[in-house]
């Protein structure tokens, strides 16, 4: 990196930031581009992602929504590494303030860093309340109609995108989904009656613990707008009494 003129400096993210960092982590990686180069870098970035040798594949990051997120995974042995690439000209969007790892004028870089306004994702109680329903509804009609592994899925992201995250502010930890929630005193074993196996039955009776564990979370720390005719609506759509 430091031969490609392009480059003014490299900076570590996720779990070297947080110290969650070990021998499984991914490596998170933000490459800080000279502006004037920056376009030429984008197009050229598998080129210099298989220039560091050992490149089994690579995809860009159009998916979660950061095109300029390049994933690669290396090996053998395995790597998983993610290549963000910045211009020096747009530090801006950071969640967490990231580490330098490397820097052509690092007491300069340094500065910039740690001038940064960061801006943590902050999701209380009616940012959960406002999607909660819709989601639990969606999951709803695809167990209606038996597309039980779409219902899982959905059952499946209900538990990353709002029981998980709930559960870890509750405990006072980063609400960040379902990463490491094993380790979040007594989190996993209410998640347990969340789990379904792909049957009827099982479905309906982990959409009921799903709602019924929101509910309970959700009184901890109660939205200022609760959604109108929730749950009673959505339990009656399931059970085809409305």
């Amino acid at each position: 990196m430091q031969a490609d003129l392009r480059l003014e400096a490299l900076l570590g993210t996720g779990s070297m930031v947080t110290g969650e960092f070990d021998e499984e982590s991914d490596l998170d990686l933000v490459l800080l581009v000279r502006p004037d180069a920056f376009a030429g870098t984008m197009a050229d970035r598998r080129t210099f992602a298989g220039g560091l040798g050992g490149l089994l594949a690579c995809f860009s990051g159009e998916h979660v929504g950061e095109p300029r997120l390049l994933i690669c995974l290396y090996g053998p042995p395995l790597l998983h590494v993610d290549f963000k690439f910045v211009s020096t000209d747009d530090l801006s969007g950071f969640v967490e303030r990231p580490l330098l790892l490397w820097a052509r004028e690092p007491e300069t870089m340094q500065c910039r860093l740690d001038a940064l306004q960061i801006k943590p994702a902050r999701r209380d109680g009616q940012w959960f309340e406002d999607r909660a329903w819709v989601w639990m509804h969606y999951s709803a009609t695809k167990i209606r109609r038996g597309e039980y592994f779409e219902a899982l899925a959905a059952l499946d992201f209900f538990r990353e995108a709002v029981l998980g995250p709930m559960l870890r502010r509750h405990a006072g930890e980063r609400p960040r989904g379902l990463r490491r929630i094993e380790t979040s005193p007594g989190a996993a074993e209410r998640l347990l009656s969340t789990v379904s196996t792909c049957d009827s039955a099982s479905l309906v009776a982990a959409w009921h613990a799903s709602i019924a564990l929101y509910l309970d979370l959700r009184a901890a720390d109660p939205p200022p707008y609760p959604t109108a005719h929730m749950p009673a609506a959505l339990r009656d759509f399931l059970d085809g009494t409305a």
